[in-house]
């Protein structure tokens, strides 16, 4: 494995950009690829075996990218499919879950943790399964999101109907004093600002996607493939479908317009 190998991220369309902005700032020098399904989004909405037969086809594609390891940057494939991709792929893969899970139990003070997802993550019950087998006697409440999903694709951040639903989703999740909430989707943290407001400064939240990023910046320093170049990465994107509303969306995930991007026929993951 050479350390100059790109990282690999795929996602069922957009949100898994949220990672991508975490891994640039904390490893600038990484060449990333990245993969997102836009003709089969979303992946919530699927069975578990399409989910798992989909991010084999993703990851698989990144593996002809010749990537170093893979990061699975969404949540419904991290909690459906990554024990099979890490059965099926001799390569380091991270998922979302295991990530999120430990930063929520190193800030919580009063055990009590939220987990806000789409209904696919929320209904398998991936991070309250993950939380409970590291620490039984934590408190979780879960919650499903699902119009974070498009509020945050239409960037719509300081809209008030946003405001709105949220404090809708989210006051059961306040009325059972939470400390601390995992935002379960990497669509979330575009809302993070209105989320906070609505739980209030005393509640921390945990991005996923920024925890994952730490895991694998250690990993890579530790195995000795961390990128030690002086220049910033290279940055490949590919789609399955609609790169040009993707490529509207991803100003406002990257805060940065994207410049590489190419669009792969779905026959090609076959």
């Amino acid at each position: 494995m050479n350390r100059t190998n790109p990282i690999g991220i795929f996602d069922s369309g957009i949100g898994g950009l949220t990672v991508v902005k975490e891994l640039e700032q904390i490893l600038p020098n990484e060449n990333l690829v990245y993969f997102g399904d836009t003709a089969r989004v979303p992946y919530g909405s699927k069975s578990n075996e399409a989910v798992i037969e989909y991010s084999k086809q993703d990851a698989k594609f990144l593996l002809n990218k010749n990537v170093k390891m893979i990061v699975v940057a969404c949540n419904t494939a991290s909690s459906v499919a990554l024990n099979d991709l890490r059965k099926s792929f001799d390569i380091p893969i991270v998922g979302m879950i295991e990530p999120g899970v430990k930063a929520a139990i190193n800030k919580t003070k009063n055990g009590k943790i939220g987990v806000i997802g789409t209904h696919a993550t929320i209904n398998n019950k991936a991070y309250s399964k993950e939380l409970l087998k590291q620490n039984k006697k934590l408190k979780v409440f879960e919650k499903a999101c699902p119009l974070f999903v498009p509020l945050a694709e239409e960037g719509m951040i300081d809209h008030p109907a946003t405001k709105l639903i949220a404090e809708e989703y989210l006051s059961e999740l306040k009325k059972k004093k939470v400390d601390t909430l995992i935002l379960g989707c990497t669509h979330y943290p575009i809302l993070s600002k209105v989320i906070q407001e609505v739980m209030g400064n005393d509640v921390v939240l945990i991005d996923s996607g920024k925890a994952a990023s730490s895991i694998v910046e250690n990993y890579l320093q530790g195995r000795g493939l961390r990128n030690e170049s002086h220049q910033i990465g290279k940055r490949e994107y590919y789609v399955s479908d609609l790169p040009q509303k993707f490529k509207t969306i991803a100003n406002t995930f990257l805060g940065k317009p994207i410049n590489d991007l190419r669009k792969i026929d779905l026959e090609d993951l076959f």
